[in-house]
């Protein structure tokens, strides 16, 4: 062989295994490799990530009226990638000398002392879900340790579609999750979620500790993961993981709707007054909102929002300081730019009848009329879709769309 050839032959060789090499090492990491420093307590830490299914890094948490952006007709784009890799968010420890804050609970404590801190970086990312023609994304609130939830969702309605028909782009799915809440199970679900995704590839997971404060964080930040990368998107619903949804539904719905519309439609409450019982899990003191009543916002069940309006909702929430609730902030952000959400019967966030007992709330013909229904174990919703989608005949037919 002569020497141009070997030498050929050992460059090509190289280059191979060094393919396998580096495919082997990326494929064997997991975000909690990555974690070189303890977490803080009420924060996530991690290193950055660039494309999909691997690692990101930490570093933000929420952010002041005064540094509130000036939103525009036309919102020029922002950053082209996510641009947050550290966390160095420490407590505003000012408050600590206001005899207004020293009388709130220890939870609200914590929520003011980091509310300046906005944005975290990210573990996992999936911007190839926004590749291509995409019609409806489909993003779901999960946590870490509801892998149960997340697989009956994927084997149902969040089951994805390269076509939504007539002539429409693809349906895709995201779960959308923070990090452990409790530091001493954190190492072992990271590293189950990472094999989760390396499977499914439909986790966005930021370091931010899941708590249910925080779901006003995983707003935020799916608010400005679309910014960055899905800017073609026509259509978004987003809902919990305890929801029964009717993709079939959704989608005739759709049908004759623009994505530059002002849609935001949902189970809409109006003039609904902030809850003042500490024993209710949606309590606010006076000192953190002293008005009467909320702006109209949706049940955070499940929503439809059209693809422009979610990016300027992003620009909108980022004028605002965080608030505890999180569909009730979004219905702040709606307020700032002027939109109110459109009240559907065809979404029952509280269930088809408030009355937990009642009859409605198990029967199949009901669930097959509506768009979202809350709330349903993974067994329940499995049987219901199955229900649903087998040999079902209804006596009357429900007409919601």
């Amino acid at each position: 062989m002569s020497l141009w050839k070997r030498t050929i032959y050992k460059s090509v060789c190289l280059s191979l295994a060094l393919l396998v090499a580096v495919t082997v090492f990326q494929r064997s990491l997991t975000p909690s490799q990555f974690l070189q420093e303890p977490l803080l307590p009420t924060l996530g830490l991690q290193k950055a990530q660039k494309a999909s299914g691997h690692l990101v890094n930490p570093d933000s948490f929420w952010k002041n009226r005064e540094d509130a952006v000036t939103l525009t007709p036309m919102v020029s784009r922002g950053p082209q990638a996510w641009d947050v890799t550290t966390t160095n968010c420490s407590a505003n420890v000012n408050l600590t000398h206001q005899p207004w804050f020293q009388g709130l609970e220890p939870h609200f404590q914590q929520f003011l002392f980091y509310r300046h801190c906005r944005y975290f970086p990210m573990l996992l990312n999936h911007p190839e879900k926004c590749s291509g023609d995409v019609y409806l994304l489909v993003v779901v609130k999960s946590v870490i340790t509801q892998h149960d939830r997340r697989e009956a969702i994927r084997q149902t309605w969040g089951r994805e579609q390269e076509s939504a028909g007539r002539g429409r782009g693809a349906v895709h799915t995201l779960f959308l999750l923070g990090t452990a809440s409790k530091q001493e199970e954190r190492a072992h679900y990271q590293q189950l979620l990472a094999y989760e995704d390396r499977i499914y590839g439909d986790i966005l997971q930021w370091d931010f500790l899941d708590s249910f404060f925080n779901l006003t964080l995983k707003e935020i930040h799916f608010l400005k993961w679309l910014d960055i990368y899905c800017p073609d998107v026509r259509f978004i619903f987003k809902g919990d993981d305890d929801v029964f949804v009717n993709p079939t539904n959704l989608l005739e719905f759709l049908a004759d709707r623009r994505p530059q519309e002002d849609l935001f439609v949902g189970d809409v409450l109006q003039h609904a007054r902030p809850i003042r019982r500490k024993d209710n899990k949606y309590y606010i003191p006076g000192a953190l909102y002293s008005q009467a009543s909320y702006p109209p916002y949706a049940g955070g069940g499940g929503f439809l929002m059209a693809g422009g309006l979610a990016r300027r909702l992003h620009h909108a929430c980022d004028t605002l300081e965080l608030y505890p609730i999180d569909d009730v902030f979004l219905g702040m952000c709606l307020e700032v730019l002027g939109v109110r959400p459109t009240a559907h019967e065809g979404f029952k966030t509280f269930g088809i009848s408030r009355n937990r007992n009642s009859r409605m709330n198990k029967e199949p013909c009901f669930f097959r009329s509506m768009l979202v229904v809350h709330k349903l174990l993974p067994t329940e919703l499995l049987a219901m879709w199955g229900l649903v989608h087998g040999n079902l005949t209804c006596s009357r037919k429900l007409q919601v769309l």
